[in-house]
């Protein structure tokens, strides 16, 4: 376990609808309901939710960080939502915060090491990023 000052800084992505609905119930989902993902994170880290799109399967674009939150514990649990779909999920503490569109922040953000093709980076679902890029979204969102 690390100390709170060791903290990580992830990104997940997934339609604002469904990050709202997540923020909601106080839980991350991420690659399709895969745990790998949310094992790499630990009580005390940090979750930045990225959405590209308003509402899964649709094309309307959102463009915006939508939400963020601390990692609650060291559990990821099995969540049975259908006979057919049983996501794995991570308690998180959402802090009250406000979209914010990516596109004013794309040339300060080290993660985005193609300006051109900034989008590059969320096509993995979830990854990790520095301080430095937490600290300049969560500025904005806070």
């Amino acid at each position: 376990m690390r100390l709170a000052s060791q903290s990580k800084y992830w990104v997940i992505v997934a339609s604002k609808d469904h990050v709202t609905s997540g923020s909601k119930q106080g839980i991350a989902q991420t690659c399709h309901g895969k745990p790998g993902p949310l094992r790499r994170m630990d009580k005390g880290d940090w979750v930045i939710f990225y959405s590209g799109k308003r509402t899964l399967g649709q094309s309307a674009k959102c463009q915006e960080f939508t939400a963020i939150g601390e990692v609650e514990d060291e559990h990821v649990y099995l969540a049975h939502l259908s006979e057919d779909f049983s996501p794995y999920r991570r308690k998180i503490k959402f802090c009250e915060s406000m979209a914010v569109s990516i596109l004013p922040l794309i040339e300060d953000l080290q993660f985005i090491k193609n300006k051109q093709h900034w989008g590059y980076p969320f096509r993995y679902g979830f990854f990790e990023i520095n301080q430095h890029d937490f600290d300049l979204i969560s500025d904005k969102m806070l």
